[in-house]
């Protein structure tokens, strides 16, 4: 079960009501966040998600906004001597951008990794993470978060071929047992159920990309800067609208969309929601603290 809160739902200035972009992940008691915004500490504790579980930090792209977080907490935990460690994971740029942030005094407990491309960028045992292009500044990338498979017994099955007690972890171990000098294999009374599945766009103009990418998803967060009364100024900026999320979210087949990275000239969101949903019904606006179990 992954527990997610938006950190961060607003443009690239914040306004009294949202912080710039953040999305933190709470999973088996450890944190990750997909950007870091300024005052990340302040709004993690809002949020009841602990500093001191962080494991990693996967940046977007190299615009302020998605990294100013990051000096703060990494001091924190350098003062709490802080045992773990701490992946930020980011396009090129971002062992300088981070070096930089910190003064050259880089903690040995922060372990900084660069990726140029798409594909997988982290992985443990719950979960990997894989990267994406998205249109928007040079090396922007989107993330897909996807749940490793669950093995499923059919208990009456396993139960009436006489499968019970530790014959569950040999024939998980094996991919098969013998009783009675019967061979049962794994795929007989088991099946792999399939994970879930949250994207993060990070900023981004409308492309097939992100929808190739967010197939089937549980949850796509999706930059959503803009409605299209603004979309000259999208455009330009190269970011996304309502309508463009929900357009996303509906052909690639999610099952929620959250809209993210609202400008902070907006001060009524209705015409962002109205936007969305005449698209896709199951769209939300995402305000600071927001929170969805997956």
């Amino acid at each position: 079960m992954f527990r997610i809160v938006l950190l961060g739902s607003g443009g690239s200035i914040p306004s009294p009501e949202r912080c710039v972009s953040c999305v933190g992940i709470r999973c088996n008691g450890r944190v990750y966040t997909f950007d870091a915004c300024e005052g990340l500490q302040r709004q993690m504790m809002r949020a009841k998600l602990s500093y001191f579980k962080t494991s990693a930090i996967f940046i977007s792209h190299l615009h302020p906004d998605h990294f100013l977080g990051i000096p703060g907490l990494v001091y924190t935990l350098q003062l709490s001597e802080y045992k773990d460690e701490l992946h930020i994971i980011g396009p090129p740029g971002t062992k300088e951008v981070v070096n930089n942030l910190l003064l050259g005094n880089v903690p040995s407990f922060v372990k900084v990794k660069e990726f140029e491309g798409e594909g997988e960028v982290y992985a443990c045992d719950e979960f990997r993470v894989s990267a994406f292009k998205v249109k928007h500044s040079k090396h922007s990338y989107g993330y897909v978060l996807e749940e490793r498979e669950k093995l499923k017994f059919h208990e009456e099955k396993a139960k009436a071929l006489g499968i019970n007690g530790r014959l569950f972890r040999e024939i998980e171990e094996k991919g098969h047992v013998e009783i009675n000098g019967k061979a049962i294999k794994l795929e007989d009374v088991a099946w792999k159920k399939a994970g879930k599945k949250i994207v993060y766009s990070g900023d981004t103009v409308y492309d097939e990309n992100v929808v190739m990418n967010s197939k089937d998803a549980d949850l796509l967060i999706m930059d959503a800067t803009f409605t299209e009364a603004h979309r000259k100024d999208a455009d330009e900026k190269m970011h996304a609208t309502a309508k463009d999320a929900a357009e996303i979210a509906k052909r690639a087949g999610c099952k929620k969309l959250v809209l993210t990275h609202i400008s902070s000239r907006y001060k009524d969101i209705k015409g962002h929601v109205e936007e969305a949903k005449e698209l896709f019904e199951e769209a939300i606006v995402a305000e600071d603290g927001l929170e969805i179990t997956v």
